[in-house]
């Protein structure tokens, strides 16, 4: 094998399959990335057998081969060089590659690319779902993060992209918190279906696809166990999680007491102060909601208090409705569901000290985001 590349192209084409290599694995291979070349370019891999991820390169080919080399060594070096052509050629027999780029060189000892495992590829005619790429990214990041992070529940941990007629709904709940995105889609998809990805996969596909200009295909597997997302020059290959998502449509609040109209902005400055306090006191803020006088403007109060340590009070005016009252929220939740909204105003809508909290961006139905209440002894 003989290439060149520039070192800006193959330092971004390494960051982007990085995501996906093995932190802690019995098979060094794992810890490599797979070089081929293919078709004039240059074609990097990298799995941990959940998560695999190709991303292709423009490169200049002489000669063909494949090898897998060290990620992070690859990475670390390629990183700090100039930015010129960097060429590199393998040593078959030795399976060592040679790295040259202006004045400075280095042989990396790799390991032979029959070894690397494959990566599934998708045979189709066409996907199942062709999302655009920045509203697909958005709502990855609108709704991810209620997904739980860890595994006691694999369910827990996926986020469920259910595809019926000209819609798709990506929802996640951890059993604390839950965040549900309907994305509009030009025409109806082909076959209705549901599936369950795992919620670090979408991540790392929302960290992935910003460079790419192309829309996000999405095929899933004739065997439904796996799920391709497919960008002009990146591929990431997840597996699906088996399992039965909760009927989450029981938990969300048919009707409100009292509803907020409030800046947005205001409110997670506010959420960020009471944090500090509420970090000593297992995360609890509450929110104080008072309809205020009939022509005047509501009042929204954000307190936390910590024994050893002190209380803090934040007040925020907005228009409020209904019978007012207080409610008890985990603070780091309540950050979190406001950093997803990206209008300028949420509403938010509560019942009573025991019901769930409800967000929405204003003049967005798209999106709903729903935390639940916690025990104040």
């Amino acid at each position: 094998m003989r290439v060149s590349c520039l070192q800006e192209n193959l330092k971004r084409g390494l960051s982007v399959v990085s995501h996906a290599v093995a932190s802690k694995s019995t098979l060094p291979v794992l810890s490599n990335i797979l070089l081929t070349t293919e078709g004039g370019r240059l074609r990097l891999q990298a799995t941990n057998l959940e998560v695999g991820i190709t991303c292709w390169i423009g490169a200049k080919v002489e000669d063909e081969g494949a090898v897998t080399i060290p990620a992070k060594l690859l990475a670390d070096f390629v990183g700090n060089l100039p930015n010129d052509a960097v060429t590199m050629s393998l040593d078959e027999r030795t399976q060592t590659v040679h790295l040259r780029c202006a004045r400075s060189e280095a042989n990396i000892k790799g390991i032979e690319a029959d070894e690397f495992p494959s990566i599934p590829t998708v045979e189709a005619d066409e996907p199942t779902v062709a999302l655009d790429r920045d509203v697909f990214r958005s709502a990855i990041n609108q709704v991810a993060f209620a997904a739980a992070t860890d595994d006691t529940r694999p369910v827990l941990a996926g986020v469920l992209l259910k595809l019926q007629g000209n819609e798709v709904t990506l929802s996640a709940t951890d059993g604390f918190r839950l965040s549900v995105k309907t994305i509009e889609l030009p025409e109806p998809v082909r076959v209705a279906q549901e599936v369950i990805i795992p919620a670090r996969a979408l991540i790392e596909l929302s960290r992935i696809i910003g460079d790419s200009e192309s829309p996000v295909e999405m095929t899933v597997t004739p065997s439904g166990g796996q799920v391709l997302f497919h960008t002009d020059n990146i591929d990431l290959v997840s597996r699906l999680i088996d399992g039965k998502f909760p009927d989450y449509q029981r938990i969300i609040p048919k009707q409100y007491a009292t509803r907020a109209v409030m800046d947005r902005s205001g409110f997670l400055r506010d959420a960020k102060q009471a944090s500090v306090f509420a970090s000593s006191s297992a995360n609890i803020a509450k929110v104080t909601l008072d309809a205020g006088a009939e022509w005047g403007p509501g009042r929204l109060t954000l307190s936390a208090n910590a024994a050893e340590v002190g209380d803090n009070k934040s007040e925020l005016e907005g228009q409020i409705t209904g019978e007012g009252g207080q409610i008890a929220l985990n603070v780091k939740f309540l950050q979190e569901a406001l950093g997803a909204i990206d209008t300028p105003q949420v509403v938010f809508e509560m019942q009573s000290q025991a019901a769930p909290g409800v967000f929405r961006p204003v003049g967005d139905e798209s999106l709903l985001i729903i935390v639940m209440p916690m025990t104040v002894r």
